[in-house]
């Protein structure tokens, strides 16, 4: 397995984090795609949440591109499915996987594994999303993408929930998986939120 600068033992770990509609999906399949080219033995995982684009057995991105993935529900599954002689880890939509994956992803890189992930690293609320935080702690390699911003053309780094055309209140679950008929890419300044007194008041 080939290194990466600085990385002498050949393992590390790769986070590519953002809102939705940002194009982190489509630039896992890319590097994924590039490993294969490379030769190596690659091994992709999702969470079984996400069935929008391609169903559960495929990693799909806005613009149409797929790859074959495994759907897991946690950690120890991946960790139970894992290849033992894959070289190159590739985990999607990582933000609905337990804590655990965040020791998971470490072992894989001390043991020479490169490791790469995609996650949306915000709720609708505009709070850390899951494992996204530590996982990107824990990174040699941090990519944060944006999305642009439907209200104002802005640099998106939140997700707009929207429910019946309105914004979701803060109580609502933290998990809803959607597509762009429920959420909207949304700078910091036209990011809201409603509260229990019916207005749509701003976090940040």
């Amino acid at each position: 397995m080939s290194n990466a600068p600085g990385q002498p033992n050949g393992g590390w770990v790769e986070v590519i984090a953002g809102v939705m509609f940002s194009g982190k999906s489509e630039e896992l399949i890319r590097r994924v795609r590039r490993s294969l080219i490379a030769r190596k033995r690659v091994q992709v995982f999702k969470s079984h949440l996400d069935d929008r684009y391609a169903g559960v057995f495929m990693v799909g991105s806005h613009d149409g591109r797929t790859i074959e993935a495994v759907p897991v529900d946690s950690s120890a599954q991946i960790a139970l499915r894992l290849d033992p002689q894959a070289q190159v880890i590739a985990i999607d939509e990582v933000q609905f996987l337990d804590a655990g994956v965040v020791a998971l992803v470490n072992s894989l890189a001390d043991r020479g594994r490169r490791v790469i992930l995609a996650g949306t690293d915000t709720d609708f609320r505009g709070e850390p999303f899951g494992p996204m935080a530590p996982l990107m702690c824990v990174a040699e390699y941090v990519d944060k993408l944006h999305a642009i911003c439907v209200c104002c053309g802005a640099p998106a780094t939140r997700n707009q929930r929207l429910i019946d055309g309105k914004p979701a209140h803060y109580d609502s679950p933290q998990v809803m998986v959607g597509g762009a008929d429920s959420y909207e890419a949304r700078c910091r300044s036209c990011h809201v939120v409603a509260r229990d007194d019916g207005a749509q008041a701003r976090l940040f």
